[in-house]
């Protein structure tokens, strides 16, 4: 039974009309659900992913009205977008650049040519060269070309500060497998472990950043609310008795409709979450109408009145 790969990435934002600007008109992602949090229906729920609402292309923001995130230790640091090719970063680092976005320099991180760049609320992200490998879904409306549009999520980098009890329920419980490591790009001294699952490969691949002398992150807008691993749908009974069985605390099942999850925490308090592939986004919408109008599940269909009054207009 293996994960295989990244889900989702879900962060959090204070700005909800600024995020879909940033990353449906400048990352030219699209926006593939407009709902809200389902265990706080005052907060938006947004999904940006590919053309076709792919698992693993979906980055998610909850929109809350929180302070910034004091960076720190025991969190999710960085999340991977992929793109092909050398020319694609040379583009991205124009564009960016134009866009007056922080943005580094392209450099090799892990083997791979990665830019660094940050969003306005400072979301730490990587583009990534991941050399064509996979199916890739472009978005026929993106501001971006076809040729450079992100094509999904991955690598994901968390930084915890000791290794064991992290490599512990990665491999014991998860089922990764440890394949290498490298220096931390901005940490001198400090080293990355990486952990793939699956098929491997970037969309497929946690980075465990370990940094022994940081303190503890306070979470906030530009931060991490939590990653999610895929799982094919008919493996999701078995995710959930081998959770039961290895004592691991947990969610429990939850329906979240668009798909099946499960949430757990790791020795460091990061909040992982395995979901199934379906039944996925155009279950309640046309695919090509995605994203368009808020959209709630059935089960809070009848409270859409007071939910869409407690929303701010996007």
């Amino acid at each position: 039974m293996q994960l295989s790969g990244i889900h989702h990435l879900t962060a959090v934002s204070a700005d909800a009309p600024g995020n879909v600007r940033f990353y449906s008109k400048l990352l030219g992602l699209r926006l593939v659900k407009k709902t809200v949090n389902q265990d706080d229906v005052s907060a938006y729920h947004l999904f940006y992913a590919d053309g076709v609402a792919s698992p693993g292309s979906d980055i998610t923001f909850f929109d809350f009205p929180a302070l910034p995130e004091k960076r720190g230790n025991n969190t999710i640091t960085r999340t991977g977008l992929r793109v092909n090719g050398a020319a694609a970063l040379e583009y991205w680092r124009d564009r960016l650049t134009k866009a007056a976005v922080k943005v580094g320099d392209i450099a090799d991180i892990d083997g791979r040519a990665t830019l660094y760049f940050e969003d306005p609320e400072g979301q730490r992200l990587a583009l990534v060269d991941d050399g064509g490998k996979g199916a890739s879904h472009p978005w026929d409306r993106s501001p971006v070309p076809v040729e450079h549009q992100i094509r999904g999520l991955g690598p994901i980098t968390m930084t915890v500060p000791e290794l064991r009890p992290t490599d512990l329920v990665l491999t014991n419980v998860m089922n990764a497998r440890p394949v290498r490591d490298y220096p931390h790009p901005e940490s001198k001294g400090d080293g990355v472990h990486v952990y793939e699952m699956g098929e491997g490969g970037p969309a497929a691949e946690l980075h465990v950043a370990v940094r022994p002398n940081l303190a503890p992150a306070q979470p906030g807008a530009g931060g991490v609310h939590h990653v999610a691993f895929r799982i094919p749908d008919a493996d999701y009974d078995a995710w959930a008795a081998r959770l039961k069985e290895m004592r691991i605390p947990n969610s429990g099942k939850v329906d979240r409709f668009w798909f099946r999850s499960l949430y757990f925490r790791e020795p460091n308090g990061i909040l992982f979450e395995i979901a199934t592939d379906g039944p996925g986004f155009a279950v309640d919408e046309p695919l090509d109408r995605l994203g368009e109008t808020l959209v709630l599940p059935p089960f809070l269909e009848d409270r859409r009145k007071e939910i869409e009054a407690g929303l701010t207009p996007l």
